[in-house]
This record gives structure tokens, C-alpha cells and sequence, in this order.
């Protein structure tokens, strides 16, 4: 279980632009949960995924994975269970590096790298069957330089490279928002597939209302800071498109 408990975040504190977002904010994440995060620019949602990501500090409260903190945590430590992938398809990735050795990178991640070559030709075939599940045609394209890829394809390729390794949490940070309309269904298709299959428990902020209501079982909408909405199971899977803009119309008409 993932518990956010109490968190406090305040942004440039002690100066005339000080900001409270969060204030004993609370929230728990039960295994295999997949979390759908919507809410206005400015409602909390990529800063709740940096806190829990460690990338931003709060000034109280505490992050617990099965009752252990992990505030305090080095990066690659928490990496160990945590995979993320971002909004810029350029991210999360090396362009100048092939395919095979960005793969041959995220499939190392917890390891000592040493001196050793990088890329293991041994691991080859697994990675073509892998990027052939994908169904983009990516597996004739190992050599190819990563930055010479698609936005589609690079973030096809960055979905995969983050859930190589035995992770439990999957971060979504808007990771469909630079794409067109049909890849953008491709990736969250692909996204709904591997986080079934592994097992995962995900996080994704979108700005997307359909995808929010079409995909995972738990539907959270922000609003300053605060839960306005949380809805799981049959409650969620009702859930139409259009309530769902009603409620985030009606909540940007109450902040004006």
C-alpha cells in the first residue's frame, strides 16, 4: 500500500508569491490500484506525483510504501519499485543512443554497471520480442538511434524501458499530452495492457477526461490541493466523459 500522510507543500514560502498547495493532505493507494488523476492547472497533480517521486520536498508529512517511509529516500533507492514516464517523449530517454542500448540501459537499473560493456547482444532477442508486443514495428528498429524515432514510438519505447525491471509503481505524468489523437489511444492502450499483465500499481495525471473514465479503477479529480472526487469500481466505471467535464466546469466556475 502506498499512504501519503499529512503532506504540507508550500511554494516560495516566506516571499509575497507564497503558495500553500498542499495543507495535511492524505491519501492511500491500495495495491494493484490503477489511478486516474484529473484536476485543473494549478490543483496539485504533477506536484503530487514529484512528491512522491522525491523530485520536490514538502515542509510536512510523510510518504509510506507498506507502512516504511521513503521521504528520505535516494533516488535510486526508490527507483528500485518506482518506473515513471513524462509528459516529453524526449524524457526518460537518450537520443543519441540506439534503441538496443536505451533498452540494454533500463534493463541494468539497480545494477553495478562496472566496466563491462553496456549492451548484452545475449538480451537481443528478448528485447525484439518485447518491442514486437508493442505491435509499432519497432523490433526491426534496435540499431536505429532513439532520437530518430516518432514521438509515438519514443514513447512506446519509454513505456517499456520503465517497466523492464520487477517494479510495483508506475508514475504517469501526462505521458499521452504531446501526442496525436490516435497514438496517444495506442499508448494508453499499451499502457492498460502492461500495468493488467505486471501486476502494477499506477498513478496517472492526465488532462484527457475520456481516457480518465475509460481507464483504471480509481478516478481522483484535484481542486487546490484537495480531493473533489474519488470514485473506484462500478461507481467509477459509470462514470461519463460528460458528468466529469460538468464537475470540473462547475469547480472552475466556484475558483473564479
Amino acid at each position: 500500500m502506498l499512504e501519503i500522510q499529512n503532506i504540507t507543500k508550500i511554494y516560495n514560502a516566506g516571499t509575497l508569491t507564497e503558495q500553500c498547495l498542499f495543507r495535511d493532505f492524505s491519501l492511500k493507494v491500495e495495491e494493484g490500484e490503477f489511478v486516474s488523476i484529473v484536476g485543473g492547472n494549478g490543483s496539485g497533480k504533477t506536484s503530487l506525483l514529484n512528491i512522491l517521486c522525491g523530485t520536490i520536498p514538502v515542509e510536512g508529512g510523510d510518504v509510506l510504501i507498506d507502512g516504511k517511509s521513503v521521504l528520505k529516500m535516494k533516488d535510486h533507492q526508490r527507483y528500485v519499485s518506482m518506473g515513471r514516464v513524462y509528459q516529453n517523449p524526449a524524457a526518460g530517454t537518450c537520443p543519441g543512443l540506439t534503441v538496443l542500448e536505451n533498452l540494454s540501459l533500463a534493463d541494468n537499473k539497480g545494477r553495478p554497471f562496472g566496466l563491462g560493456r553496456g549492451v548484452n547482444r545475449r538480451r537481443t532477442e528478448v528485447y525484439r520480442e518485447e518491442l514486437s508486443s508493442l505491435g509499432l514495428g519497432l523490433e526491426d528498429k534496435l540499431d536505429v538511434p532513439m532520437g530518430s524515432l516518432s514521438g509515438g514510438q519514443r514513447q512506446a519505447v519509454a513505456l517499456l524501458m520503465a517497466t523492464m525491471t520487477p517494479l510495483r509503481f508506475l508514475i504517469l505524468d501526462e505521458h499521452t499530452a504531446a501526442l496525436d489523437p490516435k497514438t496517444a489511444e495506442v499508448i494508453m492502450a499499451l499502457t492498460d495492457r502492461i500495468v493488467r499483465e505486471k501486476g502494477l500499481t499506477a498513478m496517472m495525471v492526465t488532462h484527457n477526461l475520456h481516457h480518465a473514465v475509460t481507464y483504471g479503477s480509481r478516478l481522483l479529480m484535484l481542486d487546490r490541493g484537495h480531493v473533489a472526487l474519488d470514485r473506484r469500481g462500478a461507481e467509477k466505471a459509470a462514470t461519463t466523459t460528460e458528468e466529469l467535464l460538468g464537475i470540473f466546469n462547475r469547480l472552475a466556475t466556484q475558483c473564479d
